[in-house]
């Protein structure tokens, strides 16, 4: 009797685990499947989750045409702070090169794409939903702007704008072009609590300790300072400097034909006394015609680069060939380490 009553114990214990694995194989064949379903390499959502947004993806909208600014911003910014970039379609492939190493900083999900025509809109928001908008007019999508032309004036001399839009809004603002890699956490270097931080354009060495202040005007009264990564905090003094420098886009001086950069030097002069700057190291942030043609002074100051500018070179191949010689271009190998994954 005792017998029957094991074996019939054994039985039952042996049916119960044959199901519960049975449950848990079939529980696998789904996973599997459901993974095999997902559109991996070309949104790699699941990668770059946006844990940090106190916006839901339920709340973007249906039509991205509808999508503003504030949405935008409201969706991205973590810990109040938006990394702003502006961008056309034929410069997706330097977005992507500038993502991948902003993503190994782990500071991807505060990036907010200003796409300047539909075509970057639609397929940025398909891949990396609620990371880009439009604010239009829109732009022509199919020519790669070089610096100095007027396409490219068109398509930076918006920037401030949107840079005081944002800072209206009370958030923390760094504005990059799309032309650099990151090698180091640039947030790192952003001592104190000032207004305004920049980075100078000029090629000539400064000593390691330099002054953080505005560098006196040369005898033509003009400062190199680049507008190519800038951060602001939403303080008074910054929003100052942003109505400045619209100011003197409006007034429509030829030397701003095809270049926002002067006017952006012109409002830092004009505004100095009013506005807390900040000049960031020339070791962590060089200006491409450093940084490229002195080889010396890069082995240098080896370890102390935090964000490389693709500057001082004109032309899209011209720039791209560059980074490539630099080992610079990461989008051929690594484009799985960006939010948009592959581009085609």
């Amino acid at each position: 009797m005792a017998q029957q009553l094991f074996s019939s114990s054994q039985l039952s214990h042996s049916l119960t685990l044959s199901r519960l694995m049975s449950r848990n194989s079939l529980l696998l064949v789904l996973l599997l499947l459901l993974g095999l379903s997902l559109p991996w390499t070309g949104s790699p959502l699941f990668m770059f989750p946006n844990k940090s947004s106190s916006y839901s993806y339920s709340s973007l909208p249906s039509n991205w045409r509808d999508y503003s600014l504030a949405q935008a911003a409201k969706f991205v910014a973590k810990d109040g702070t938006v990394i702003v970039c502006t961008v056309s379609y034929p410069f997706l492939p330097f977005l992507n090169n500038w993502l991948i190493s902003v993503s190994r900083q782990k500071h991807q999900d505060k990036v907010l794409v200003v796409a300047e025509d539909y075509a970057t809109l639609y397929l940025i928001n398909k891949k990396w939903p609620g990371h880009a908008v439009l604010i239009p007019p829109a732009l022509d999508s199919k020519t790669a702007n070089n610096f100095g032309s007027r396409g490219f004036f068109k398509f930076t001399s918006r920037r401030p704008r949107h840079l005081l839009q944002l800072l209206e809004l009370g958030y923390n603002v760094m504005y990059n072009d799309v032309d650099i890699v990151w090698l180091q956490d640039p947030f790192q270097y952003l001592e104190g609590s000032h207004d305004a931080y920049f980075t100078d354009d000029m090629t000539g060495v400064k000593p390691l300790n330099h002054s953080h202040d505005l560098p006196p005007p040369d005898r033509n009264g003009v400062t190199y300072i680049c507008s190519c990564m800038i951060f602001l905090r939403p303080t008074n003094g910054a929003k100052l400097l942003m109505k400045k420098w619209i100011e003197e886009l409006q007034d429509g001086n030829k030397a701003c034909e095809g270049n926002d950069q002067p006017a952006f030097n012109w409002a830092l002069n004009k505004t100095a006394s009013q506005v807390d700057l900040y000049l960031l190291s020339q070791a962590a942030f060089p200006t491409g015609g450093l940084y490229f043609n002195n080889k010396t002074w890069v082995e240098e100051t080896k370890g102390k680069h935090v964000i490389v500018h693709n500057n001082y070179i004109i032309g899209y191949e011209n720039k791209m060939k560059r980074f490539h010689d630099f080992g610079l271009w990461l989008v051929d190998e690594h484009a799985f380490e960006s939010p948009l994954g592959k581009l085609e």
